[in-house]
């Protein structure tokens, strides 16, 4: 598949190691000279210097060739023209990050169809999502849904003691009578496991498993995680978008504190949410979390722009064993190294975008996608067709790939952790965990 990504900076270049790793041919266009040569340097890839807004500069990209046209630059109206000429050109898919929320409103004046965009991606708002569904569940350190909130994948970090630790998995589902959760990945010292049945979990692991909604606190509690109270007093610092969204979901179920250090972003942050308490003041100083009685708060939430503020107020909040703290980090070169300094509940906007444009423009037996920071591998959805070979036989008589595990499968609706013996039928869909080096091979199997 041919694909132009307007937009060279983290996103776009995640985007395009992401892509173009699975063989789409990928041309980045950027108008910074020093971004085109990183891409050209460390992707395989073309890049062109130019501004993604421009027909000419698109052209010479090969736009009447392309199949996508993903724009991802900082610009809401650059990233919206770039669609808007993809479309009169005839280009099929055109994705656009959009940050400003009334273009992606029902009842704005133009629709995406009359804008030339198939999907718009709002960053602040699947940060928010992001954020919500780690407070709703505060023992996890990712929680990601997966067919409209029927399959969860969760992550967490096993602490000495737990159950869970030096048995052998296939025994743990025997004694546990095969509940409806699977683990698919461990991260241990950086290295991604895919576990087979004979590995033994260690403490410190940080595992994810695909998992019933429904038997998610049960797993936890499997898990000997500490069932905690529910998260009622939530401090946020920073008065974006992100603490705009959180506030107005949470508005009759929390009390909300926001702290904001602009006094005209506070005063506006005020009138638009009467429900929650909005400080004007510096949330890394500990005078003034210490005055709003930080040590009382359920979760503190740190989503300002600027990564180091929230990294060292996330770790005061730490400090003061506040249960539940969570940080907005873009850098994602960060992002491996802060579950070494105890930030395990991290989120970042670049990363969502990039996995929300994945999934978009996969190929269509693909129906979802998610990646987690710091894991190697991605979790995988694959809709199985008429005549794949993953339907022929039993999975152990499958030849599966080493480095890939079915996590779930979802057939009618209906949730199946699956064994050696079970048989992928066609409509099923099939919740893979793999590494990169198994995808050619998943292909060929659910091709």
């Amino acid at each position: 598949m041919r694909i132009l990504i307007v937009g060279g900076g983290d996103v776009g270049f995640q985007l395009g190691k992401r892509l173009s790793r699975d063989r789409h041919d990928i041309t980045i266009i950027d108008s910074n000279g020093a971004k085109v040569r990183r891409a050209i340097e460390q992707l395989d890839a073309l890049a062109i210097e130019g501004s993604g807004d421009s027909y000419y500069v698109l052209r010479e990209a090969g736009l009447e060739d392309a199949d996508v046209v993903t724009a991802v630059t900082d610009n809401d109206d650059a990233n919206l023209m770039a669609c808007r000429i993809a479309k009169a050109a005839g280009v099929e898919v055109t994705i656009a990050r959009v940050r400003n929320p009334e273009f992606a409103s029902p009842d704005f004046i133009l629709t995406p169809a009359q804008l030339g965009v198939d999907h718009m991606i709002h960053p602040e708002r699947e940060a928010a999502n992001a954020i919500l569904r780690l407070l709703q569940e505060a023992s996890a350190t990712h929680v990601i849904d997966l067919e409209n909130g029927r399959i969860e994948l969760i992550g967490l970090i096993l602490e000495q003691g737990s159950p869970l630790i030096d048995v052998p998995l296939a025994e743990l589902g025997k004694r546990y009578e095969r509940p409806p959760v699977q683990i698919v990945a461990v991260d241990r010292n950086h290295e991604t496991i895919i576990p087979k049945g004979n590995d033994r979990l260690r403490a410190g692991d940080h595992l994810f498993a695909v998992c019933d909604p429904g038997f998610a606190t049960s797993f936890f509690g499997l898990a000997g995680k500490v069932k905690k109270p529910r998260i009622e007093n939530i401090m946020i610092m920073g008065g974006g978008m992100i603490a705009r969204f959180i506030a107005e979901d949470l508005a009759h179920r929390a009390r909300i504190k926001i702290i904001e250090h602009n006094l005209q972003r506070a005063e506006k942050l005020a009138d638009c949410l009467p429900y929650a308490l909005v400080i004007h003041g510096d949330g890394t100083d500990i005078e003034v979390l210490q005055a709003e009685d930080l040590e009382n708060m359920d979760s503190f939430v740190a989503v300002t722009g600027d990564d180091e503020n929230n990294i060292i107020a996330t770790l005061l909040a730490k400090q003061y064993e506040v249960p539940r703290p969570i940080a907005l980090v873009n850098r994602i070169a960060y992002l491996p190294i802060l579950p070494t300094i105890g930030l395990n509940a991290v989120i970042s906007k670049q990363m969502l975008t990039v996995n929300a444009v994945q999934q978009f423009i996969q190929h269509r037996q693909v129906a979802a996608i998610a990646n987690m920071p710091g894991i190697e591998g991605q979790m995988i959805e694959y809709i199985a067709r008429q005549g794949s070979r993953i339907t022929q036989k039993p999975l152990r008589e499958m030849h599966f790939p080493r480095s890939a595990i079915v996590g779930a499968i979802l057939r009618n609706g209906s949730l199946i952790i699956p064994t050696g013996d079970t048989r992928v039928q066609v409509g099923d869909r099939t919740v893979v965990f793999a590494l990169p080096e198994a995808m050619n091979e998943l292909d060929r199997l659910f091709g």
